[in-house]
């Protein structure tokens, strides 16, 4: 067999992917080199992370196009954590073979090794990390690592010292995520109000981040919490916002991909999980030094994030518990 691995990771956000790095690390095992086929919005953060000796591009082309640039690479396995119709189709044109997919979907036969997930067995406690790590102990690749790695580079590193212009302390504070962006109707004052609270318990500067499209809803929080408190959404790439959290006191968020990115840089890091409906753990950050703050505001019934009506609970952070959930790391 071939001593060369791909981790096929094409899907979800990009919490789910360095999530999935975790997979290449276990591949390493049996395999010398382990490349990650990824989406072109996801590759930033790959290439920063050090399970990973490579990253290609799933940049839509059609199957037999994508396959035919795989089979070049002459892979003896791979290992499919997003599975589609389209992930399932690539590796098998591609002639890879041993490909660990999962089971259960009208496309699995393509898949040489198949799994069940665990949470279609009822599990809503076990870490993604977990069950996806399952796809490599199929193929007899494990790892007893549990933490995910992301290294800035220097250019990041560099961009992240330019944007704080010196170095007083702060802490980076993510209220946002996709689903507030695209709805408009995010509370802001409950995240304003831990700002300021933030900000009399702990001192320095509070920097609230997000993507392009939070950077509204950002900058209405920065205004409403006042001094010390501003805006940096949409101005940090990925590598910047890791190096960024590298200086951070500490990284107080909604569960999003910069929540997972914080911990793997060991800022340590608060995950706000304030839905009923949330699993924190299943999606908890993986670090050394990480704390999860669960949903406590009682949600109307069947709300989700993504059609709740009012988003009550956002209005109504815990700010106590939060604060003490920052105290208990960085003090």
């Amino acid at each position: 067999m071939s001593d060369r691995a791909l981790l096929y990771c094409a899907g979800g956000g990009i919490g789910d992917s360095l999530v999935a790095s975790l997979v290449a690390r276990a591949l390493r095992r049996r395999f010398g080199r382990v490349d990650a086929l990824t989406l072109p919005a996801h590759a930033p953060l790959l290439e920063r992370v050090p399970d990973v000796d490579g990253v290609l591009l799933d940049d839509g082309a059609n199957d037999a196009a994508l396959a035919q640039r795989l089979a070049v690479l002459q892979y003896g396995a791979c290992v499919v954590t997003w599975a589609t119709r389209r992930t399932a189709s690539v590796p098998q044109r591609a002639a890879i073979p041993v490909r660990v997919g999962q089971a259960r979907r009208f496309y699995s036969f393509r898949f040489t090794d198949r799994v069940v997930v665990r949470s279609e067995r009822g599990d809503v406690t076990s870490h993604w990390s977990q069950i996806l790590l399952d796809f490599a102990r199929a193929i007899d690749c494990d790892t007893d690592e549990p933490y995910y790695r992301f290294v800035p580079t220097e250019r990041d590193e560099l961009e992240a010292g330019a944007l704080l212009a010196d170095t007083a302390p702060f802490i980076l504070l993510n209220p946002c995520n996709a689903v507030a962006s695209a709805r408009g109707i995010w509370p802001l004052d409950g995240w304003a109000a831990l700002a300021r609270q933030l900000r009399e318990r702990f001192g320095g500067r509070i920097l609230v981040s997000g993507s392009p499209a939070d950077a509204p809803m950002a900058e209405g929080i920065a205004q409403r919490a006042g001094h010390n408190v501003a805006s940096i959404a949409g101005r940090t790439s990925v590598g910047t916002f890791g190096a960024l959290a590298k200086r951070a006191a500490a990284f107080v968020g909604i569960t999003t991909g910069s929540m997972h990115v914080a911990a793997a840089v060991e800022c340590p890091t608060v995950g706000i999980f304030p839905f009923q409906s949330d699993y924190p753990d299943r999606w908890a950050p993986l670090g050394r030094r990480t704390e999860v703050v669960r949903a406590s505001y009682p949600c109307h019934r069947g709300d989700t994030k993504e059609r709740c009506r009012d988003y009550a609970c956002i209005a109504h952070l815990d700010v106590p518990r939060i604060i003490s959930a920052v105290e208990t790391l960085i003090e």
